[in-house]
């Protein structure tokens, strides 16, 4: 039985307490613990806690996972009312406003490094996308190289696209990918399934060879999906569209809960649909690495 805090204690340091505690003890889903009186009704009230027969209080990873003191930095964009709008022909909810700076962060143990992202600064960040645009492995997926013009130029229309979020990815400060996050309805997935108000997808650049292989995937990809998640409390399903034939990019899904729903044809690609539902990220803790599965026998 674990021991959080004392009576001095608050609601923030108390989930830090127990995402500790979660992670020291093997990402069990349910943990027992030992807490005071007031802290555990506001813990209980938060619908963190548990309390099962004879008084024994639990602690619920999916609910603590869900909650958004610890990792988000910005506001987040539950609080933003739901008001519909058309545009290009699609109705759909108004999008936030885009907030500056850090918007998540999140220490990644087996790493022993902060992970986080931040929304794209042209004066910070240009020169660092315009290089990696034109590496030519990055250039084979996106397709989007250029001169810096061409370049800027593409991070003002994210930046002022209400449907898209651009993000820099780091590693203790130290910038490695650019992220990409778009709602899912407004943008061109959305013609392809029946998208929902809030579903949410992304792409994704790896600048930084050094940030490469399934250490960091199971950082940044869970990360990233928590941080859509967490975001607004609205959006249930997270969507990709990854090339049909990437087939290592697809293993990385595979791993991270991703389903496969259909194949399907974009002017410039043949893709997979693929989706990942909030109810199995949290209750399966997806946030965490899973081993490969065993292979067959025989195989």
């Amino acid at each position: 039985m674990h021991d959080v805090g004392g009576t001095g204690s608050r609601t923030v340091p108390a989930l830090a307490a127990l995402d500790g505690a979660l992670t020291r003890t093997g990402d069990p889903a349910v943990l027992r613990v030992s807490l005071p009186a007031d802290l555990r009704a506001a813990l209980e009230a938060e619908g963190v806690l548990a309390v099962a027969a004879g008084g024994v209080v639990r602690v619920l990873a999916a609910a603590l996972y869900q909650k958004p003191d610890l990792w988000l930095r910005g506001p987040g964009g539950s609080r933003h009312p739901q008001i519909h709008t058309l545009s290009h022909g699609r109705y759909h909810p108004c999008r936030p406003a885009k907030a500056p700076g850090v918007l998540y962060e999140r220490r990644i143990p087996w790493l022993d490094r902060a992970l986080s992202f931040r929304l794209v600064d042209m004066d910070r960040d240009l020169t660092r996308f315009h290089t990696w645009m034109n590496d030519p492995r990055v250039a084979a997926f996106w397709q989007e190289e250029g001169d810096v013009a061409q370049h800027r130029a593409y991070l003002e229309n994210q930046l002022e696209d209400p449907h898209t979020l651009p993000l820099i990815a780091s590693l203790d400060g130290e910038a490695f990918g650019y992220f990409e996050v778009y709602w899912a309805k407004e943008n061109r997935i959305g013609a392809f399934y029946d998208a929902q108000d809030y579903d949410r997808g992304w792409h994704v650049l790896i600048g930084d060879e050094n940030i490469r292989g399934k250490a960091y995937v199971s950082a940044w990809l869970p990360s990233l999906v928590h941080f859509m998640f967490l975001d607004d409390v609205r959006t249930q399903r997270i969507v990709g569209e990854p090339r049909a034939d990437h087939h290592q990019q697809i293993r990385n899904l595979d791993r991270s809960g991703f389903a496969k729903v259909k194949e399907f044809n974009f002017p410039h690609k043949r893709a997979l649909l693929v989706m990942l539902l909030r109810e199995r990220f949290f209750d399966d803790r997806l946030w965490l690495p899973r081993a490969d599965p065993a292979p067959k026998a025989g195989a």
